[in-house]
């Protein structure tokens, strides 16, 4: 199982960045795939998921409005939209997938991990 993380950067305050997640070894199909995210000396929060049918969406309380979910079947990718950046959402960027019709919040629901992208809002 392979979850390649990508898309982050350096922006400033107000602007946007796109990550993507794309799934190999896996029946895409078949996992819910959850985005989480972890700033310096802080634990790892949930962001979003989406189910493996592209429904049963949801977001952290901070990121509604703000980020969206949504999943390519013919790329095998998962992307997150994430508009109106603020500084606090400065992390590493974790893709995750959990054969399940849902995904969860928490990290231990998830079998597999990609490898993280950095994302860096300066204010």
């Amino acid at each position: 199982v392979q979850l390649q993380a990508s898309g982050g950067g350096l922006v400033q305050t107000g602007e946007s960045l796109s990550l993507s997640c794309a799934a190999s070894g896996i029946t895409f199909d078949d996992y819910a795939i959850g985005w989480f995210r972890q700033a310096p000396g802080k634990e790892r929060e949930f962001v979003s998921a989406i189910g493996w049918s592209g429904g049963s969406i949801h977001y952290a309380t901070s990121m509604k409005g703000r980020f969206t979910i949504s999943r390519d079947y013919a790329k095998r990718t998962v992307y997150l939209q994430m508009n109106n950046l603020k500084a606090e959402d400065t992390a590493i960027y974790y893709c995750a997938a959990m054969r399940s019709v849902a995904g969860g919040d928490r990290p231990d629901q998830y079998d597999n991990w990609g490898q993280g992208t950095q994302v860096t809002v300066s204010s």
